[in-house]
């Protein structure tokens, strides 16, 4: 699927295409991964609403369901039948966990603590993503882990992980920033006969650690380090779930790009190991407003943007993780601000659906962006004039939304090929571009 962006500029103004009004955006990907595992290993009955269409989503709940959980779907309602920490079952066959890195890494933290062993196998761009990060502490637990590639390749999967109960407790410093790695650590963490320590070089996004504590689990953070004692689950009954701040991220950056825009994302993730964004923005010249309103478990509220002209900044090594799911449409943004942006620490990026560096560097040239890399993980933008043209998502769903943005700002059209991809995170995106900049900037929609 091919998809058009229609845009003008003339004396500096968009003709058409501002974005305004109030929206809403899918519940939070990663805040339903952790909902569900959770959900599967507590006592008592779980509903999560609004249950996102987001393929990634689905691959998770397709773990636990393997796993001999009992879920029902009702419109925008999962209930989870949860069968205590000892009541999962042997898989039947290898859990298929789709591109969701998210999903499988989670999940082999979980098979871990299990008296059997778990395969989980990966669509292809997921069977080459290393996971010897996740092998590595798992395996120091007790568990045995095996993937493809040995002691001389990359690790990657399927996996199988042969798990054991009690797992070793363990203190462990994570290598590089990753939130899914500490996740699957926390999770196993459960299962370990003493509390498990885990150190973070740089904080990441705790919502493993506030999930946990809402299902009564005793987890605490100790300035850099976060322990998790071992312990049951109990079901908290409802968890109202966030909208995806990372999806609502393309949103936010288009209308603080956009001439005239105005808009409004309501009921919004506001949890601060995830906005970092907003900060990198406000400090580039965007209007933002925040109104926080939700349960204190997950903090939440609206944000309104306005648009003004945005300056470059620096994106450093230590804002990196904060932003690993933003930093494709903050490339986009400096493409279209004033001066230089440089992106330090983001060689993360290369090892995401695609290499993240390498799509948003092609697409942004494509469209007349100046952009050079440095160094190996160091990116320089500099902002100026776009014009529109053909970019590729290189399957990617947030190079997709990324170039779509831009798009609204560059000359004349810009197609994306390959948009359907965008279907992993945010399906309907388009759909809410088009109402967003009143069905006059996404003009069309045509099979490839």
């Amino acid at each position: 699927m091919d998809v058009t962006i229609h845009s003008a500029l003339k004396g500096g103004i968009h003709a058409t295409g501002p974005l305004r009004g109030t929206v809403t955006v899918p519940a939070d990907k990663a805040i339903c991964h952790r909902a569900v595992l959770a959900a599967a290993i507590a006592s008592g009955e779980t509903t999560i609403e609004p249950w996102p269409s987001a393929d990634d989503c689905q691959r998770t709940l397709a773990v636990v369901q393997a796993l001999g959980i009992s879920v029902t779907k009702s419109g925008e309602t999962m209930l989870i039948r949860g069968r205590g920490k000892d009541g999962l079952r042997p898989a039947a066959q290898p859990v298929f966990c789709g591109e969701s890195g998210t999903t499988l890494r989670l999940a082999a933290g979980l098979a871990a603590g299990q008296p059997f062993s778990t395969t989980l196998s990966a669509g292809p761009s997921l069977s080459h993503r290393p996971m010897r990060r996740i092998a590595e502490p798992l395996t120091r637990m007790g568990a045995a882990v095996e993937g493809q590639g040995g002691s001389a390749g990359e690790f990657t999967p399927p996996l199988t992980i042969r798990g054991k109960r009690p797992l070793t407790a363990v203190r462990y410093e994570l290598p590089v920033a990753s939130a899914q790695v500490k996740s699957a650590v926390l999770l196993a963490g459960l299962f370990a006969e003493r509390p498990t320590t885990i150190i973070e070089p740089i904080p990441t996004r705790d919502h493993t650690e506030r999930m946990l504590s809402r299902f009564g689990a005793s987890v605490r953070r100790e300035g850099q380090v976060v322990i998790v004692e071992p312990g049951a689950l109990r079901s908290p009954g409802t968890l109202a779930i966030p909208g995806d701040f990372s999806s609502a991220a393309f949103l936010l950056v288009g209308a603080s790009l956009v001439p005239g825009s105005r808009l409004t994302i309501q009921a919004v993730s506001l949890n601060p190991t995830r906005t970092t964004l907003l900060n990198v923005l406000e400090r580039m010249g965007a209007s933002i407003r925040i109104q926080e309103s939700g349960e204190a478990w997950e903090p939440s509220g609206a944000v309104t943007v306005e648009a003004r002209p945005l300056r470059g900044t620096t994106i450093t090594p230590a804002e990196a993780p904060g932003l690993i799911d933003e930093l494709p449409i903050l490339m986009a943004a400096a493409a279209c601000a004033q001066g230089l942006t440089r992106f330090e620490g983001i060689g993360e990026l290369r090892v995401k659906e695609t290499d993240r560096i390498r799509s948003m560097m092609q697409g942004l040239k494509t469209l007349g962006a100046r952009v050079t890399l440095p160094e190996p993980d160091v990116v320089e933008v500099e902002g100026g004039h776009l014009t529109g043209g053909v970019v590729e998502s290189a399957g990617d769903h947030r190079t997709a939304m990324s170039l779509a943005v831009a798009g609204l700002f560059a000359e004349g059209a810009t197609t994306i090929r390959g948009a359907e991809c965008v279907a992993k995170s945010f399906p309907d995106f388009f759909d809410r571009l088009r109402a967003a900049t009143g069905f006059s900037t996404v003009k069309s929609v045509d099979k490839a």
